[in-house]
């Protein structure tokens, strides 16, 4: 029997602890090779370091010798009831992006904070983007209780504040766990040190996550990612955001109003009756019709509503602010769009997530705001909870990258 895979992104203010809790993940499910091991001994030894948990997961050299996560890097590991991928989120305000690749690729979160220092600004600001991204399935883990010698009362004061801000964004952590990633107590066993404390371990609540079902009572939402032609058979490539799409059903391709039928689902080169909410797929047609990236196939009956203009929750990520008047493309999903800011309802610290100012002018760096849209051609976007990936877009300027936001 096959197993579930999960993508799991972690998370947490710098030095709190996320590349150790990875390393302690990797060597207790025993998923590191030997000579791994003995590689990042040696690279330890050239440092002057001890061979620590971190470098397991700190893969660049760069990041070895500056002890931080400078990029996104995704290892795997498996218990004996899922198979994982795990993405390591920088920590660093500065490194803000790279976090945001990591998280958009994740089905779930942990949230490390260490229960010494508490919560901090880049806790709240990390935690504040999991819930702008969507992820409803958080796990927290207050580290380091070894170093506060496993004290109930500072677990449960440390958990009672941060529980109060996660509430105020609309994140419900699943379970919030005692642990050191250090001595390995409540990682992937339960430690005695802590016999206060009932809940699962990390690894056993991970292993509770269920992946979420293939949604089939949405409307068919398929984005085209890329037209192929192989052998002469052409072939439209992506990923299922909504409904299901199956072998002879009818459809249509959106915006240019043309039906066809569904000759054949294939995914990794299988012929398949249907596919499901979340699949990457390739399709193919009864009879050839035009078709190109960033269009949509969608049920004839149930076809979106086009619009030009659309209220988001931006969160700005550039040095240069966000204004009123500035022109920037938009993607979603396939679809690139040129847009216009029209108005900045609001602007919000993002880490305390306080009002800045009503009516504003601008959105500055790792602020975050209401933003209303006007785009040049239409555009399918949808409320982030409805059809999520069509409620998650992104800001470019040229080719780089400013902002990302959910649609409202």
């Amino acid at each position: 029997m096959l197993k579930d895979t999960l993508k799991i992104v972690i998370t947490g203010h710098v030095d709190h602890g996320k590349s150790t809790m990875i390393g302690r993940l990797l060597l207790d499910t025993g998923s590191l090779p030997k000579e791994r091991i003995e590689e990042i001994g040696k690279v330890s030894k050239d440092l002057g370091k001890e061979a620590e948990l971190a470098h397991l997961a700190d893969q660049l050299r760069e990041e070895r010798e500056n002890s931080m996560t400078i990029d996104t890097t995704q290892t795997f590991f498996k218990s004996h009831k899922k198979n994982y991928v795990i993405i390591d989120a920088p920590g660093h305000v500065e490194l803000i992006k790279n976090m945001l690749t990591g998280a958009s690729l994740a089905q779930a979160a942990v949230l490390i904070v260490d229960t010494e220092e508490g919560i901090k600004e880049q806790t709240r600001r990390h935690a504040y983007l999991l819930s702008l991204l969507g992820l409803s399935k958080v796990i927290v883990v207050l580290n380091k209780m070894d170093i506060v010698g496993y004290d109930k009362g500072i677990f449960e004061a440390t958990k009672k504040e941060l529980l109060k801000f996660l509430a105020g964004i609309g994140i419900r952590p699943i379970s919030v766990i005692p642990a050191s990633a250090k001595s390995g107590a409540n990682i992937s066993k339960k430690s005695d040190k802590m016999k206060w404390y009932k809940g699962p371990c990390l690894l056993e609540a991970l292993d509770e996550l269920e992946l979420d079902k293939k949604t089939v009572r949405k409307p068919l939402r398929f984005p085209v990612q890329d037209v192929y032609e192989i052998e002469g058979e052409k072939i439209i490539a992506g990923r299922v955001a909504s409904g299901t799409i199956k072998k002879g059903q009818k459809v249509v391709v959106f915006p240019s109003g043309n039906e066809a039928k569904i000759r054949a689902v294939k995914v990794f080169g299988a012929r398949r009756d249907e596919a499901a909410e979340g699949e990457s797929i390739g399709l193919t047609l009864e009879k050839p019709v035009a078709i190109e990236r960033g269009e949509f196939i969608v049920e004839k009956d149930y076809a979106p509503k086009p619009t030009n203009r659309f209220k988001g929750n931006v969160f700005w990520i550039s040095d240069e602010p966000l204004r009123i008047g500035k022109t920037m493309t938009l993607r979603c999903a396939t679809q690139r769009a040129k847009c216009v800011i029209e108005k900045i309802e609001s602007r919000i610290n993002s880490s305390t997530l306080e009002t800045i100012e009503e009516n504003a002018k601008e959105l500055r760096l790792n602020e975050t705001g209401s933003v209303v849209f006007r785009t040049k051609t239409p555009v399918v976007a949808e409320k982030i909870d409805f059809i999520e990936e069509l409620g998650r877009f992104v800001l470019e300027d040229g080719a780089k990258l400013e902002g990302m936001g959910i649609v409202l």
